[in-house]
């Protein structure tokens, strides 16, 4: 089992970055951090293998740390289907 902490992106929505709580920030690639941004703590959790997670699965993340030392989830892909719900509306202005 590892203890893993997770910090969000101060520059991009709904990225993260997980390392080894241990060893903080220090296996993110400085051309990454410049990318990131300011990395807020958002916490810390024991990841194993079978842990469930919202948007990545356990064994990428344990896979990414231990071969790199971090792990990077990017933000998920934008819907399109928002903007077809205006299409053709007359009030919207998008055809």
């Amino acid at each position: 089992m590892l203890i893993c902490s997770i910090y969000k992106s101060s520059k991009k929505d709904e990225m993260y970055l997980y390392v080894d709580k241990r060893d903080v920030l220090t296996a993110v690639p400085d051309e990454l951090m410049a990318m990131f941004g300011t990395a807020i703590h958002v916490m810390d959790m024991p990841m194993k293998e079978g842990r469930k997670l919202a948007r990545v699965d356990v064994k990428k993340v344990l896979a990414g740390i231990a071969d790199k030392g971090y792990f990077l989830q990017m933000p998920p892909p934008k819907d399109d289907y928002m903007l077809d719900l205006f299409k053709g509306r007359p009030e919207s202005g998008v055809r």
